[in-house]
């Protein structure tokens, strides 16, 4: 399963240890968020129209991974603001994220301060880019990022 996480306040919730998330294989979906207004009302509706079942964020009421099937594979989160239709984020793993990040950039695109980021028990890093058009797209590797040179 991968850390679930809130990306507009940067903070990290992990509900348990967490195992390596599966290979899903460069340039495919591995995670998403959707965003709503109203978490209970989300969880009504997407529980029932596909069967997904919840499991609570650590140190949070605001958000639940999404379990389909039994295993993770998202997060439902309430939004910090107005929602547009860019406010859910999915997350397409790649090889290398700091490549990935630098080639986004190579593209027209941005990386959204604070990326890309380690997520805890070194279940891999993750990288947020908009792209030329505004829309926010983030990128999963299942290795880690390398130490910081020390100075």
């Amino acid at each position: 399963m991968i850390t679930s996480l809130s990306l507009m306040t940067g903070e990290i919730h992990t509900s348990t240890d967490k195992t390596l998330p599966a290979d899903v294989g460069p340039g495919r979906v591995a995670w998403f968020d959707i965003t709503t207004t109203n978490l209970a009302r989300s969880r009504e509706f997407y529980g029932k129209l596909f069967d997904w079942k919840f499991t609570p964020v650590q140190g949070t009421d605001q958000a639940v991974e999404i379990v389909a099937g039994g295993t993770a594979i998202g997060t439902l989160r309430v939004a910090e603001g107005k929602i547009s239709t860019f406010n859910g984020v999915i997350y397409v793993q790649v090889a290398d994220i700091q490549a990935s990040c630098k080639k986004a950039k190579e593209l027209g695109g941005t990386v959204a301060p604070g990326f890309p980021f380690n997520l805890p028990n070194a279940t891999g890093a993750i990288g947020l880019v908009v792209d030329p058009a505004g829309h926010p797209v983030g990128m999963y590797s299942r290795a880690p990022l390398a130490p910081a040179p020390a100075k």
